[in-house]
């Protein structure tokens, strides 16, 4: 995708929605300085470029009982386009994979994941990951503590 141009304007109200996805289109002009009907077309206009992407709540893991978070680095027995397209298909309808990245170095893919508990991870391991063809090598690393989770990009 090619990058937009963004104004002062359109920073600022990007950076406002970050902070907020639920302020108001008024709240949101006051904020940038702006009036609602002129803010609206920018969010719009923004929108329509494909720079906002979606709007959503953002939950606990904690307080949904899915409180282990693992960092799962798999390796391929080999790289062809169709066992890759396959293992990428199949990863990204767990509901347990929250972000999936084809990456380089030791891995081929690094994976987050989050269960309720050790028993609920052995399972998604054996039943899901084990079951994938064309994987070598799984790595779990276990999060002992989040230091940081944004989803906020420098605007």
């Amino acid at each position: 995708m090619k990058q937009v141009e963004l104004d002062k304007l359109d920073r600022r109200i990007l950076d406002a929605l970050q902070q907020d996805g639920r302020i108001s289109n008024q709240q949101l002009a006051e904020q940038v300085g702006l009036s609602p009907a002129a803010c609206w077309r920018r969010v719009r206009a923004l929108e329509e470029a494909g720079v906002i992407i979606g709007y959503s709540a953002r939950l606990n893991p904690e307080a949904m009982g899915q409180g282990l978070c693992v960092l799962v680095n798999l390796s391929l027995q080999r790289h062809t386009i169709d066992s890759t397209a396959e293992i990428e298909r199949e990863v990204s309808s767990y509901p347990e994979v929250l972000q999936c990245f084809a990456v380089t170095g030791n891995a081929d893919f690094v994976l987050r994941v989050v269960v309720p508990d050790m028993a609920s991870y052995d399972r998604f391991l054996n039943e899901k990951i084990f079951t994938l063809q064309g994987i070598s090598q799984v790595n779990s690393n276990f999060a002992l503590r989040e230091i940081k989770n944004t989803l906020m990009l420098p605007v």
